[in-house]
Parts: C-alpha cells; structure tokens; sequence
C-alpha cells in the first residue's frame, strides 16, 4: 500500500511538473515574476519613504497684516509652512524671507497651501509694520500671514509649543535669537517632516540652506497630493 502512495505522490509531482513548471519559465522570460517582485519592492519603498509625522502643532491664535486674527482653525485642510523671525532682523531673517519667498511663488496658486510667519518682536512689529514689511517682499498671496500678538505669548509658542527657540540677547544682531528652521504641517495640523540618510527625523527644515528649500518643496508636494 505504501508502495501505490508513493507511486501516487510521484505521479502528482510529475504532473505538476509538467503543466506548471513550463509556465514559471515563460513568466520568468517575459519578465513577469521580475515585475511583481518590483512592484513589491516600490510598495516597501513608499512606505520607508513617508513622511514621518513628528506629533501635532499646537494651536494658536494671533493678528496678521491685515489686522484679522488669525488661529490654527484658518490653517485646517491646508498644507503650510511656519517660521519665527522678525522685520528689523539684520542676520538670517532676510535670507528666510528671500527662501520663503521662492516657496511661495511655488505654491501660492494652490489654495490648499499657507505660509505663518510669526514675529518675535511683537512690540515693533505691529500689523501695520508688518503689512509693510509684506509689501517689501512682494506678498500678494492671501494665504501668508505675517503674525503678531503678546511677546510672552509667541515666546511660549516657540520655545515650548513648537520647540523652536526663540530668545532675547542684547549682544544679539537686533537684540533677539532664532533658529532659521521652518516647520511644515499636513492638512490635518500635525508637524511632518523627512528622514535623514541614517533614518533619523529632521524634525525642521533648513530655511537658510537651499538644500533645505528644495526639500522641504519636494515634501509640501508630496503632502498637498495626500
């Protein structure tokens, strides 16, 4: 009897043989297990490269140029980029501005996409100084506020809520301290952001290195197509 299973069993094998095995050859031929197994690949690919969401923004809620308060409610379903700076700033501010500037010439005509620029020296730089300051940098887009408020309150907003450090130094280039990071929020409002080559988050983006403006338009990209 267990002879006649195995006889069986061979005969399975053979058959299978016979009918499948010609099959995978032409598959492997026409490229077709190489294309499957590509497309699996890619699928890995996107997920790896996703923006890693570092966790939501806080809210706020401030007076633009415009003399309009404006909050996070005015950002929801929109793809946008924020930055602390100020209007008298003689070091970085104004090469922020100039790359801001090129991100928004990039995007202004999508309505699903913002710009927050938020001053930290809110005692200077009231909605009219900042509707000039707008005027300066040729803004016409109405989806970049330039944003101003109580200083303890943006402070806090900074350094706290967005980690982002902002500071008062009389030894300072105009008196005040900033990082020249933008941060880039999804249509949902969380803080999103690429990996580096080591698979750590940047968490911000370089607003004074063009490397760090090419990347941050490729990712606004990719978050206005989610």
């Amino acid at each position: 009897m267990k002879n006649k299973s195995y006889i069986g069993i061979s005969l399975i094998i053979l058959i299978f043989g016979i009918i499948f095995i010609p099959r995978i050859v032409n598959r492997i031929k026409n490229g077709g297990l190489v294309q499957n197994d590509r497309m699996s690949l890619s699928n890995e690919m996107i997920k790896e490269d996703a923006l890693y969401k570092v966790g939501p923004a806080p809210a706020f809620e401030l007076t633009n140029q415009n003399n309009i308060k404006i909050s996070n409610k005015n950002y929801a379903n929109k793809v946008y980029v924020l930055e602390f700076f100020f209007s008298t700033c003689p070091s970085i501010c104004p090469i922020m501005n100039k790359n801001m500037v090129e991100i928004d010439k990039m995007f202004s005509k999508d309505k699903n996409f913002a710009i927050a620029s938020i001053t930290i020296n809110p005692e200077n730089d009231t909605p009219e100084v900042l509707k000039e300051h707008a005027k300066k940098l040729g803004i016409t887009s109405e989806n970049w506020h330039f944003l101003t408020g109580d200083k303890d309150y943006i402070f806090n907003l900074a350094n706290k809520g967005f980690n982002l450090y902002v500071g008062e130094n009389n030894k300072a280039l105009g008196n005040f301290e900033h990082s020249g990071l933008f941060a880039l929020i999804d249509k949902e409002g969380n803080i999103r952001c690429r990996k580096d080559k080591q698979g750590n988050p940047i968490l911000y983006y370089d607003g004074l290195e063009q490397t760090g403006v090419d990347a941050i338009k490729e990712d606004i990209n990719l978050l206005l197509n989610e």
